[in-house]
């Protein structure tokens, strides 16, 4: 299987290459030149299966002519063998038809464990099968930090840099990425906000002279097309567990930077009965804006009481609007220049293309706590506040009560607690036992000011062999 950008101007690429390369060299993002398709007759024969044995059927057909069947059997097995929960993702039902995928089961109590647990082994595998050495750069809104962090922290062939906005995550977030020893593992946190880190992320991967020709940038963020592929697993598992594919699904997604929703769509590419995906947004709603009124227009950064949302540009939008445009790169390219300079739209066919699939909502703090509140004296379950937004969108916007809704559940109610409190309940959410000194253990991170340059030179200056 090879990989093309969406921008039109790169050269193809093999799996090993993507994983390393992040950033397409023409400033768009991989995606696979075609996608294998599944009929329903294969993906009823995956009923049954353990969730790492469905993510080798899933995802095999992306890395098969890199890696041997074996070894990627064996690194499924022990991504997904550190997960608290036999089901690794298991279903809870909130009513009738109505469900939350927990997706927080693993190390670090987010989504982001299924895709970077995985990248870690990946990273290790083809760096030692090339001898080759690479400076991890990740932005994080919250939970790609220490996601990427606990994934990659024993790789002999990596340092790692993850930058994340000043006092804009939670602090459960903060010290779950800062309190991780290693001399290869570098917090930096940015007087910014998360957007300003992902620019400094997309700045250095298409310029890293600031390395001095002696190592490359490899990426953590849901640019990898690695950490898409990962995602993808869960949509045929949750289908499977509810009677797919003899019966369609809907989803509702948190999403800031679209890479978790965008793995559903491409799920349903690859042949799983999905009839409907609700885009669930905060006051950041560039997303939302965008697929009800066809209107993409970036407006000022609000800080929220789900802070992994806090984005403003989505990245794997991009991957979306490719596909949108016939796969038309260059299409992409002007699009996205013109909507650096201020709004734009897309032809109005293409946008009712996408709308045929896609729904989406924004949900405010306070209707975000309200949810919290209700949904816990209904069902004596607590939900996050990026989950709880994806359950209000998922009852706004669901088309039809007779299919199966499922509002992905992204993270673990305790990264959260300021949430929690303000939603009016008394109760406390209490961190796992793996996490119960969290708040004692020492930190360590570097604060530096919301310039490029700065960044790049305590790079420069910290991987180990510079």
């Amino acid at each position: 299987m090879r990989y093309i950008s969406t921008r039109g101007e790169a050269p193809a690429l093999g799996f090993e290459d993507v994983l390393l390369t992040g950033l397409a060299t023409d400033g768009g993002l991989y995606v696979p030149e075609s996608l294998p398709h599944f009929s329903l007759e294969e993906i009823r024969s995956w009923r049954g299966l353990p969730y790492a044995e469905l993510a080798y059927k899933v995802m095999y057909p992306f890395v098969e002519d890199a890696i041997p069947a074996d070894d990627f059997r064996k690194m499924l097995d022990e991504t997904y063998s550190v997960f608290s929960h036999q089901a690794v993702a298991p279903l809870v039902q909130l009513d009738t038809n109505e469900w939350v995928m927990e997706l927080f089961r693993g190390p670090t109590l987010a989504f982001k464990d299924f895709a970077l647990q995985l990248l870690g082994r990946l990273l290790d595998y083809v760096l030692e099968k090339r001898n080759q050495h690479v400076v991890i750069m990740g932005a994080t809104s919250g939970d790609t930090g220490s996601a990427a962090i606990e994934g990659c922290r024993r790789c002999e062939h990596v340092d790692i840099f993850i930058l994340h906005p000043h006092q804009r995550v939670s602090e459960v977030q903060r010290r779950q990425m800062t309190t991780v020893q290693g001399d290869n593992i570098h917090n930096i946190a940015v007087k910014g906000n998360f957007d300003d880190c992902q620019r400094m992320v997309k700045e250095s991967f298409g310029n890293q002279s600031f390395l001095g020709g002696k190592t490359q940038l490899a990426a953590v963020n849901s640019i990898n097309w690695a950490r898409i592929m990962a995602q993808i697993v869960y949509y045929f598992q949750a289908s499977l567990a509810l009677g797919g594919p003899d019966r369609s699904m809907a989803f509702s997604v948190p999403t800031g930077n679209f890479g978790d929703i965008f793995a559903g769509y491409l799920a349903k590419k690859m042949g799983l009965p999905i009839s409907q995906l609700v885009i669930a947004t905060n006051r950041n709603d560039i997303l939302h804006r965008f697929m009800s009124g066809n209107k993409y227009e970036q407006h000022q950064l609000e800080h929220t009481l789900s802070p992994s949302m806090d984005i403003m540009v989505s990245s794997n939008f991009e991957r979306l609007l490719f596909d949108l445009h016939g796969r038309d790169g260059a299409a992409v390219k002007a699009l996205l220049e013109n909507a650096a300079k201020g709004p734009v739209s897309i032809e109005d066919y293409r946008w009712k293309h996408a709308r045929k699939l896609f729904d989406s909502d924004a949900v405010d703090d306070k209707t975000t706590c309200d949810t919290i509140r209700d949904v816990y004296e209904q069902n004596e379950y607590l939900l996050d506040p990026h989950t709880a937004i994806g359950v209000r969108a998922a009852r706004n916007c669901r088309r039809d009560s007779a299919v199966p809704m499922i509002t992905l559940g992204t993270a673990h109610p305790a990264k959260f607690p300021d949430a929690i409190a303000e939603s009016g309940l008394s109760v406390k959410p209490q961190l796992p036992a793996h996490m119960a000194d969290l708040f004692e253990r020492e930190e360590r991170y570097t604060v530096l000011d919301n310039n490029v340059s700065e960044v790049q030179g305590f790079i420069a200056k910290h991987w180990k062999n510079a």
